[in-house]
């Protein structure tokens, strides 16, 4: 039996005892998990710049800050998101219990990835404990060092059998998936996103995909320009441009496209200085394999700004690409990187035509003071989320479902919506053995009168309200008792010999009960 299938059938026993599932439990781990964030800052920061050339300050604004708001914002809400939720009822159920009850779905699979291998990894591991399930982890092997934090430390701090950390590469990630789950979150590019998926299909396993793409950037040209300018300048730049839903291209009239080099020229000098080379707050590339590339890109475009790298480092300066083509290089994959290519249109409408002829991004934003130009785009496009006038924040609120659409990924999450994704959420109906003449409608044999009364049961569903509804239990408890009255009658005449045709009974009370002759028929 392999590591990975070891600590699978692990977390399946411990999941199977049914410590996981109490509200206490959950908000023990998801409280130690805070503790391991703050007790662990230096080690975290030490491996994050080992890795990605991050500073201190950086890791906790983009990696640890995020979790703990989550982790915080989970254990306060966690009895409301767990408990019943009661559901709006017709005629039908207007005397009954009907509510959804989330539960559980069992092991998740979590595929973390490098860019932020702790704010991807753990965001999505406080929805699993936050819903009662055990988790297996599995972060990205590209970031070797915080890989070997995670497998280090987190189990002295949460449940290991529970929640068990996994390394290696990718035999081992395909070991993994070939284990069954109850639920694979998986967080990366949509190449390997679609190999997760056809494992995940041989188990009828749900899945959750985290992609990306090119997520497009549409400045408008009434816009304030140098506030617009920076905003991009720090979407795109944070982490070396390697974020998921950075800015990957510029869309802008060419009567503004040289001051909107110029402020972004202006952006990159105030943020990393006259040499980001040096700048402590301005990243590396991950590895030689993505530094070249990244660089490969830039072969057929003009360099208006930045294009000095170092490769024994990784180092790829702020760069901006002029007057890009459709079928320039850096526009056929998502860059991933510290090139921003800018591509001029006539206006919103070219704008909107050139993002709808491509794959639907992770992201899309807009810049411009008109209302009517953010809800034109918004309305005419489709994308996984819409920031009108920043980049990335949308990322950072909880209320906001993040996800993809399409191939920029499947399933969202933060919050509320981590705990719904990672649980089942169990449509339940408790009645009671009473009140059987409303029944008799659906029972053989039918009739046209039935049908009519199974009609206006099921199509009439009106807003209640509270009195409404006493009103109408009220006026069902007056069936019964008409039903129970008739039948006594109709037992009492039939034993006498009465002619129950001139006996006739109120349809409109009693619609089991639709004439006297239909019960004298059935015997």
């Amino acid at each position: 039996m392999s590591r990975e299938q070891k600590a699978v059938e692990r977390a399946r026993k411990a999941f199977l005892t049914g410590r996981s599932k109490p509200l206490e439990h959950r908000i023990r781990q998801l409280k130690n998990l805070q503790r391991f964030l703050l007790e662990r800052e230096k080690e975290i920061a030490e491996a994050i710049k080992k890795d990605l050339n991050k500073s201190e300050a950086g890791t906790q604004l983009y990696e640890t800050l995020g979790l703990e708001g989550e982790i915080v914002l989970a254990v306060k809400k966690l009895a409301e998101w767990a408990a019943p939720r009661p559901v709006e009822k017709n005629l039908l159920t207007i005397s009954d219990t009907v509510y959804i009850q989330p539960e559980p779905l069992g092991v998740v699979l979590i595929i973390g990835a490098w860019n932020y291998p702790w704010a991807v990894t753990i965001q999505p591991l406080i929805g699993a404990i936050a819903a009662g399930n055990a988790a297996v982890v599995k972060p990205s092997e590209v970031c070797v060092h915080t890989a070997k934090v995670m497998e280090d430390l987190l189990p002295a701090y949460i449940d290991k059998e529970l929640y068990p950390v996994v390394t290696g590469g990718v035999s081992e990630t395909q070991e993994l998936l070939r284990q069954r789950f109850d639920h694979v979150f998986y967080t990366g590019n949509s190449m390997v996103g679609k190999l997760v998926m056809e494992a995940a299909a041989k188990h009828l396993t749900p899945i959750t995909l985290e992609l990306g793409g090119k997520s497009p950037c549409y400045i408008d040209k009434n816009c304030d320009i140098p506030i617009a300018c920076r905003r991009v300048t720090w979407g795109k730049y944070s982490n070396c441009g390697q974020t998921c839903i950075a800015p990957d291209y510029i869309l802008c009239e060419p009567s503004i496209q040289g001051r909107v080099l110029e402020e972004i020229k202006k952006s990159i000098k105030a943020f990393y200085t006259e040499d980001p080379k040096t700048c402590p707050d301005y990243g590396r590339i991950i590895n030689q394999r993505h530094f070249k590339r990244i660089m490969a890109m830039t072969e057929d475009s003009t360099i208006a700004i930045g294009g000095d790298s170092d490769e024994s480092t990784c180092y790829i300066a702020p760069t901006v690409l002029k007057d890009v083509q459709v079928n320039s290089k850096v526009m056929q994959e998502e860059i991933f990187g510290p090139l921003l290519p800018i591509l001029t249109v006539s206006g919103v409408d070219e704008a909107i035509d050139f993002i709808n002829k491509g794959e639907k991004p992770l992201a899309l934003y807009i810049f411009s003071p008109d209302d009517k130009v953010i809800k034109k785009v918004i309305a005419e496009t489709s994308s996984g989320g819409v920031l009108a006038n920043d980049c990335l924040v949308h990322y950072s609120v909880s209320a906001l479902p993040f996800g993809g659409v399409g191939n920029s990924g499947m399933g969202s999450y933060h919050g509320k919506f981590s705990f719904d994704n990672l649980s089942h959420l169990r449509g339940c109906l408790i009645k009671q053995l009473k009140m059987e003449g409303v029944n008799d409608m659906r029972y053989p044999p039918h009739t046209a009168k039935k049908l009519f009364w199974a009609r206006f049961f099921i199509l009439k569903n009106p807003d209640l309200g509270w009195l409404g509804r006493m009103t109408l239990l009220a006026i069902f408890a007056v069936v019964a008792a008409v039903r129970i009255i008739s039948m006594f009658l109709y037992c009492h005449q039939h034993s006498h010999g009465i002619d129950c045709n001139s006996f006739v009974i109120n349809p409109f009370l009693c619609p089991s009960l639709i004439d006297c002759g239909c019960v004298i028929d059935r015997e």
